[in-house]
């Protein structure tokens, strides 16, 4: 500490980012310290009043005593604090360095902005942990976890798509799990799962990462929810099931024919839907422990989720050009990799397109410190009435399966991987018996009903 008894000549200024002036000493002022040694550093000065004028101390010896004593104790760190004086009244500078970790008063985070000084709480506080301290929330390792533990069946959607999508090459493509997690840095040096790879690829990433999940429900309005599905397993699992789920079940829309062809119209973009839902699974903030949820009404439709947004975000430079940075590169990469999701942030762009293709509004956006939350409108107002809903859903998941079937013959596997479906029980009761019931479907040998090679195909369109 420094003690310079000697006239100092400061700038008559007001408090700014590197400068804060206190007419005495209260431990309060120890928040500020904290909020400049988080930030880039700067200087209190004791004994200004609010224009830069010397007013002078009481017992400036004992604060000089005191305040590096209550700096080091509270906050862990050493401070340049100096006496001076000016027309025969005595100031302390306290000079505070940008720390290269971060720095709490009792328990609390602050942070120099501008002239002001603010506490860090919840997506802002997880953003400069991690920036601070060179890591991300997603790339750290969960101790007792091998890639053996995981199960085929999401490396399995990942190969699938990303040869689809023609991101992936052969060599990666037959690598093995663990050697493909490395190349995408899923996995550490030493051998270790990150979070990221546990929440693309584990079957039950809920384990580790409680409430990675989607939360979907349906509406009459506010209040009353007529149904609902928590859909959890990995994130590659719920990139398929949640739109899938939506569109046969959530998305319902009235259906009729012409020949062999469904005509059919949707309250919302389906497009956008995806688009929505593939953003939501990448960009959330899973360690504030909050699903992504989906609402649907008749009307409209939320999707909304906790995120860590890139500062200075707003909702006008969200819907124009912008720089992609995602705060979960891994899993966006992931993502893009598998076919999902484009880069360079042209999510946006890919909404406003599937809602001009469809004549639908463009989907509405609201940012706040807890994440994001779109909003879909219907392009007409809706022409069931909500007590048609399980109806109309059953009907929508026979239209689907009549629009796979064509003038084909298919037996059950053919059409469940056409359908991108993988529960027998649920295609049976969902899809064909349905199709069968109503005399849309009916079995090629009616004669073995529970023969293996049975196949189906359409009978003449109502």
């Amino acid at each position: 500490y420094n003690r310079a008894d000697t006239t100092n000549e400061e700038a008559d200024l007001p408090d700014s980012q590197n400068t804060e002036w206190k007419e005495s000493w209260h431990d309060e002022y120890l928040k500020w310290i904290c909020g400049f040694a988080n930030a880039d550093g700067g200087t209190i000065y004791v004994g200004k009043d609010d224009r830069g004028q010397t007013v002078g101390l009481a017992k400036p010896e004992k604060l000089m005593n005191d305040i590096p004593n209550k700096i080091r104790s509270t906050l862990g760190i050493v401070c340049d604090v100096s006496l001076h004086h000016e027309g025969g009244l005595p100031y302390i500078a306290i000079e505070v360095d940008p720390s290269p970790f971060p720095i709490s008063c009792n328990g609390e985070y602050h942070y120099r902005s501008g002239a002001t000084k603010q506490q860090l709480k919840g997506n802002e506080l997880t953003r400069f942990i991690f920036e601070k301290t060179g890591m991300s929330w997603e790339s750290v390792p969960i101790e007792g976890l091998s890639v053996a533990d995981f199960r085929h069946d999401a490396f399995d959607v990942f190969r699938e798509r990303s040869l689809r999508a023609g991101r992936i090459g052969d060599a990666d493509a037959n690598a093995s799990n663990e050697d493909l997690m490395r190349a995408m840095r899923l996995v550490t040096e030493d051998g270790k799962v990150t979070r990221a790879g546990v929440l693309l690829f584990h079957q039950e990433p809920q384990r580790w990462v409680p409430y990675a999940t989607t939360r979907i429900g349906f509406f009459a309005n506010d209040a009353d929810v007529l149904y609902e599905d928590e859909v959890a397993g990995s994130l590659m699992e719920q990139a398929v099931r949640v739109p899938d789920l939506l569109l046969t079940k959530y998305m319902v829309a009235p259906i009729g024919y012409e020949g062999f062809s469904r005509v059919q119209s949707r309250p919302f973009p389906e497009a956008a839907v995806r688009e929505l839902v593939y953003n939501a699974l990448v960009h959330a903030n899973r360690a504030r422990m909050v699903p992504v949820q989906i609402s649907v009404y008749a009307d409209k439709l939320y999707v909304g989720n906790e995120a860590v947004l890139p500062r200075g975000l707003t909702v006008e430079k969200l819907l124009g050009k912008h720089r992609s940075e995602p705060y979960n590169p891994l899993i966006a990469q992931a993502f893009y990799r598998a076919g999902f999701i484009e880069s360079w942030g042209r999510g946006i762009e890919k909404v406003r397109a599937a809602c001009e293709a469809a004549g639908s509004p463009m989907a509405v956006f609201e940012l706040d410190d807890s994440g994001v939350m779109a909003r879909l409108d219907a392009a007409s107002a809706p022409t069931d009435q909500v007590t048609d809903q399980v109806t109309d859903q059953v009907t929508d998941q026979v239209a689907r399966l009549l629009d796979v079937l064509g003038g084909r013959e298919m037996s059950a596997a053919e059409i469940m991987a056409a359908l991108e479906l993988r529960h027998r029980p649920a295609f049976r009761d969902g899809y064909l018996n349905p199709a069968i019931e109503a005399g849309l479907v009916e079995m090629t040998i009616p004669s073995k009903p529970r023969s293996k090679n049975q196949k189906y195909r359409r009978t003449a369109p109502r």
